[in-house]
């Protein structure tokens, strides 16, 4: 059975996590993990450009089969909201205009599919992603989070098709 790529984006507008896995039937694999790092004195226009050329980089180095995607979650700055959902729009539109589906999930989704707790900090979702992916050393937190994205769409996408299957099965 050939392997399924998942790509995990964790946006960001100075660094925007990326995590890959494989995976087979009901286990997943770690393939590789990094960051797209975008120079923060550069101008607004610029930084987003720069996200968009190492994303689409990113792509074509790991032809991933499928993307997910971290939810902006809404801070007290407006502003700051504002500019890190025109990240997350660039993060989006990458894998789509690749041709890729594109997942969200919310970040306490994600916590509570990794951790069991979806108020859990980020220590304990690292040390989570190292149990479920061993021998991984983690190249800092936003990729760490990528990879975290990445095994939470792994984890749904199965039920989905378990479901899809026994859907399909009923009244045969």
């Amino acid at each position: 059975m050939a392997s399924l790529r998942i790509i995990g984006l964790d946006p960001g507008l100075r660094h925007t996590g990326w995590g890959l896995i494989a995976v087979e039937a009901n286990r997943i694999r770690h393939l590789d993990h990094g960051s797209v790092d975008v120079d923060d004195r550069s101008g607004f226009p610029d930084r987003l450009k720069a996200l968009h050329d190492g994303l689409t980089a990113v792509l074509a180095a790991t032809a991933p089969h499928e993307a997910a995607v971290e939810e902006t979650f809404v801070n007290k700055n407006p502003t700051s909201t504002l500019k890190l959902g025109h990240a997350r729009g660039v993060v989006m539109l990458v894998p789509a205009l690749a041709g890729l589906p594109v997942a969200e999930y919310g970040a306490n989704h994600i916590k509570k599919s990794i951790v069991g707790s979806g108020h859990a900090g980020k220590e304990q979702v690292q040390a989570m992603v190292r149990m479920l992916l061993p021998g991984v050393t983690l190249k800092g937190p936003d990729a760490a989070d990528a990879l975290a994205v990445a095994i939470c769409h792994a984890h749904h996408r199965q039920t989905e098709v378990a479901l899809a299957r026994t859907a399909g099965g009923v009244g045969r």
